[in-house]
C-alpha cells in the first residue's frame, strides 16, 4: 500500500514539474505558407498541454504517418498518449471512411474547437500535409522552446492544392552536397507540401551516382582538380595542373529515396543526354566524336559554350546510356526520368564521319533532328520499362512524343507550345524560377550567378498558368518548380540561403488559388516562418531593401508615388529631388520628370543604399 502511495506521489510531482517547467503561449494568429483555400478563424481557445492525447483513427500507432508525427511531437516535448477512441482534450489524426472529391488526394481539413485538434483527409498524403500545416500553428520556435501549454485559436481550414507538381530542384554536380544537406532540402521541401525533387545528378561537373557497369564514371568522373580555392567565375580551367581532390565532391548512392518517400516526395533523377559531358568523356573518351581531338576533364569554374557531347552515331554510345538507364530505374521508383537535352552544342556533330553518317541513314536534314533521335530512341527504351521522360524544352526540336513531359525553362513559350501540342508540361521560367540568380542587389549580396535579379516579390508574384491556353490545355499544366543551380554555391548554408525564403514564395504559387493570395500577408508571415526556419538551423536570405515602388497618374496630372518593401518591418525615408529626408508614411503627390530618393532601414540599421527613381 505504501509503495503505491508513494508511486503514486511521484507521479503527481513529475506532472507538476513537466507543468512548471515549460512557457505558456498563446498563439494571437496563424501565419501559414502556403495560405490554405479556406480558412475562417472564430473567437475561443484550445489548450494543448501535457495531458492532451492522440486518437490515430483507423491507422494505429505503427502505421507510417502516425509515427512520424508522434516523432515529431516528442522531438517538440509534445508527448500525448495514443489514446484508444476519440474524446476531450485530443489531437485525432483520421482518414476519411467516405472520400470527399473536394479535397482529392491531398487535401486535409482542420478543425481546432473545445474538445481538441482534428485533422482530416482521404489519403494518408493529405493527412501528411494537414500536419504541416498543424505545425505551422505552434510557436515559431517549438523546436527550440519547451512548452507546458499551447493555446491554438478556434478555427476550420479545408485546402488542397492548385496544381499536382509543385518541385524543387537541386544541382549536385558543380558542387557536391551529402546526404544530411539533401535530407534538410527535402525536411524544408515538405514543410511547404512541395512534392517533386529533382535531383541534377551528372553535367560537365561531376557525375554525382554510382553506376557499376561502368566503375570510371565514379573513379574519375566524380572528382575533379580542386579549385575551391579560387571563385567559380575566375577559377583556373581544370586541366592546368593541379591535383584530384575529394573537396566536396563524390558521388551519391541513393539513400534518400525512402527518406523522401516518407514525406511524400517524389524522386526524379536526371541523367543529362547528350551534352554536359565533360565528366563522361574523360571516363570514357570513346564515346566522343570522331576526329574529337579535345582531352576532356571534369570542369571546375566556368565552362561555355559547353561542347562536349556525346557521339550520336556510335552505337556505343547508346547502349551505354541504355545500361546507365538499367541502373538508374531500379534505385528511383517514381514514374519519370528526367534525361535533360539542353544547351547540346553540336559542332562536333557537324564534322564527325559517324554523325554524318546516322543523319544519312536515317534521312535527317540537320543535327536537332539527330539529337531528336536520340531522344525518341531513349524515350522508347525508358518507356518499355514502364516509366516516361521527362526534357528541357529543347527536346521540342526533335520528335519526342506527346507523352514526353517538358520542363519549360527558356520562358513560357516552350510549355506553351508543349500544352498545344498535347504534352504535359512543368513550368520552370528562368526569369522567375532560377534561385540561383541574386535575389536583391549584387553589392550586398554573397557572388551569386549575374545578370537577373529575382527577388522574393517577383517570385510571388509569378503565375505558373500561362496566359492563351483553352481549358483542354490547361489540363497539360502539371505545375512548376524551383530551380537551384549550384555554380556560385559551395556550401550547405548557401544552398539554404538561396533556397529561403523564395521556396515559400514559390509554394504558395503552386498551392494556392490566385483568389486566396495577398502579398501582404504572405510578407508579414515570411517574417514568422524566418524565425521558426532560424530555429531549425536553416540559413534565411537577408531579402531584397530596395523599395517597390509604384507610381499612379492623378486627375490633375500629377504621379502618386507608394512606396512598399520585400522585408516585413522595413522603414523608408524619401526626398523629392534635393529636399530634405522625411519618413515615408502613405503615398505622396510629385510632378512628373520628379526624382525620388529612398532609402531603408531594418531593425533600427540603413540598409543597401540610396536608390533614386526618375517619375515619368
Amino acid at each position: 500500500m505504501q509503495k503505491c502511495l508513494y508511486r503514486a506521489c511521484l507521479i503527481v510531482v513529475a506532472s507538476v514539474l513537466f507543468a512548471s517547467c515549460g512557457k505558456k503561449v498563446t498563439i494571437d494568429s496563424y501565419a501559414l505558407i502556403p495560405q490554405p483555400v479556406e480558412m475562417t478563424v472564430e473567437s475561443g481557445t484550445f489548450s494543448l498541454t501535457s495531458s492532451t492525447k492522440c486518437y490515430a483513427g483507423n491507422m494505429g500507432q505503427n502505421d507510417p504517418v502516425i509515427k512520424f508525427i508522434s516523432t515529431r511531437l516528442r522531438q517538440w516535448h509534445l508527448n500525448p498518449v495514443l489514446a484508444g477512441k476519440p474524446e476531450a482534450n485530443c489531437l485525432q489524426f483520421l482518414v476519411n471512411e467516405d472520400y470527399v472529391d473536394e479535397l482529392g488526394d491531398e487535401g486535409y481539413q482542420i478543425d481546432v474547437d473545445k474538445d481538441g485538434v482534428a485533422v482530416s483527409a482521404n489519403t494518408e498524403r493529405g493527412l501528411f500535409y494537414g500536419f504541416q500545416t498543424f505545425v505551422q500553428m505552434l510557436p515559431e520556435d517549438v523546436a527550440t522552446t519547451r512548452y507546458s501549454r499551447i493555446d491554438l485559436p478556434y478555427c476550420h481550414i479545408k485546402d488542397y492544392p492548385r496544381f499536382g507538381w509543385r518541385g524543387c530542384h537541386l544541382d549536385v554536380s558543380r558542387h557536391f552536397f551529402g546526404v544530411s544537406q539533401v535530407k534538410k532540402i527535402l525536411d524544408v521541401m515538405a514543410l511547404y507540401k512541395m512534392n517533386k525533387f529533382h535531383w541534377h545528378l551528372t553535367d560537365d561537373h561531376g557525375w554525382r551516382i554510382e553506376i557499376e557497369k561502368y566503375p570510371l564514371l565514379n573513379d574519375i568522373g566524380s572528382w575533379r582538380v580542386d579549385r575551391d580555392d579560387q571563385p567559380w567565375g575566375e577559377a583556373d580551367p581544370a586541366g592546368e595542373g593541379g591535383f584530384r581532390d575529394a573537396g566536396p565532391v563524390g558521388f551519391h548512392k541513393p539513400i534518400i529515396v525512402n527518406y523522401a518517400a516518407e514525406r511524400f516526395i517524389d524522386v526524379v533523377p536526371e541523367i543529362e543526354i547528350p551534352g554536359h559531358c565533360c565528366a563522361i568523356l574523360e571516363a570514357y573518351p570513346q564515346f566522343a566524336c570522331a576526329g574529337d581531338d579535345t582531352t576532356y576533364t571534369v570542369q571546375f569554374g566556368p565552362y561555355w559554350p559547353p561542347r562536349a557531347i556525346l557521339c550520336g552515331g556510335n552505337d556505343s554510345v547508346m547502349t551505354f546510356l541504355k545500361d546507365v538507364m538499367d541502373e538508374i530505374i531500379p534505385l528511383f521508383p517514381y514514374k519519370y526520368i528526367h534525361i535533360g537535352g539542353d544547351e547540346a552544342v553540336k559542332d562536333n556533330w557537324t564534322r564527325c564521319p559517324r554523325c554524318k553518317k546516322r543523319m544519312h541513314d536515317l534521312k535527317l536534314t540537320d543535327c536537332e533532328q539527330l539529337q531528336g533521335w536520340m531522344i525518341v530512341e531513349m524515350e522508347n527504351y525508358v518507356r518499355l520499362q514502364g516509366r516516361s521522360i521527362i526534357g528541357w524544352d529543347e527536346m521540342l526540336d526533335g520528335n519526342v512524343s506527346s507523352e514526353a513531359t517538358v520542363m519549360s525553362w527558356r520562358g513560357e513559350s516552350g510549355g506553351i507550345a508543349a500544352a498545344r501540342r498535347g504534352n504535359d508540361v512543368i513550368m520552370t521560367p528562368i526569369d522567375y524560377c532560377y534561385f540561383n540568380f541574386y535575389q536583391a542587389n549584387a553589392d550586398f549580396q554573397p557572388p551569386a550567378m549575374p545578370n537577373t535579379l529575382i527577388t522574393l516579390d517577383k517570385v510571388y508574384g509569378y503565375d505558373p498558368m500561362p496566359k492563351g491556353l483553352t481549358p483542354r490545355q490547361q489540363k497539360h499544366i502539371l505545375g512548376g518548380q524551383a530551380n537551384l543551380w549550384t555554380e556560385y554555391i559551395n556550401t550547405p548554408e548557401m544552398t539554404e540561403y538561396m533556397l529561403l525564403p523564395r521556396l515559400c514564395a514559390m509554394a504558395e504559387n503552386l498551392w494556392t488559388p490566385p483568389s486566396a493570395k495577398s502579398w501582404q500577408r504572405f510578407r508579414a508571415n515570411v517574417a514568422r516562418h524566418t524565425v521558426r526556419l532560424e530555429a531549425n538551423d536553416y540559413t534565411v536570405g537577408s531579402g531584397s531593401f530596395k523599395p517597390l515602388v509604384d507610381v499612379e497618374k492623378t486627375a490633375d496630372g500629377k504621379r502618386l508615388v507608394t512606396l512598399d518593401g520585400e522585408v516585413e518591418g522595413t522603414r523608408f525615408y524619401y526626398r523629392v529631388g534635393d529636399g530634405p529626408f522625411v519618413r515615408y508614411e502613405c503615398p505622396f503627390e510629385v510632378a512628373k520628370g520628379d526624382s525620388i530618393s529612398t532609402v531603408a532601414f531594418y531593425k533600427g540599421m540603413m540598409k543597401e543604399k540610396v536608390y533614386t527613381f526618375n517619375i515619368k
